[in-house]
């Protein structure tokens, strides 16, 4: 996802992403836009359900996953 943004990714990709980082991605209870978030970090990102996803959205949910391994490795070393 990092090296290309611009490929043709679903919401089934954002969920594999979210479930091996540790992210927490919940469902549209009305509307169509998931909500991702860290239990570490402030704020949250929202992404839509329906195709295509768009890469600023691709490139948001790197950064904040990449954000959130960071913290978890912080953790660690502490």
């Amino acid at each position: 996802m990092k090296a290309n943004p611009r490929a043709d990714w679903t919401i089934a990709n954002v969920k594999t992403l979210c479930r091996n980082v540790g992210l927490k991605l919940t469902p549209p209870t009305s509307g169509s836009h998931y909500k991702v978030h860290s239990e570490f970090l402030n704020g949250m990102l929202t992404i839509p359900g329906r195709r295509p996803i768009k890469p600023f959205y691709i490139r948001d949910l790197v950064g904040l996953a990449e954000a959130h391994k960071q913290h978890i490795e912080a953790m660690r070393s502490e």
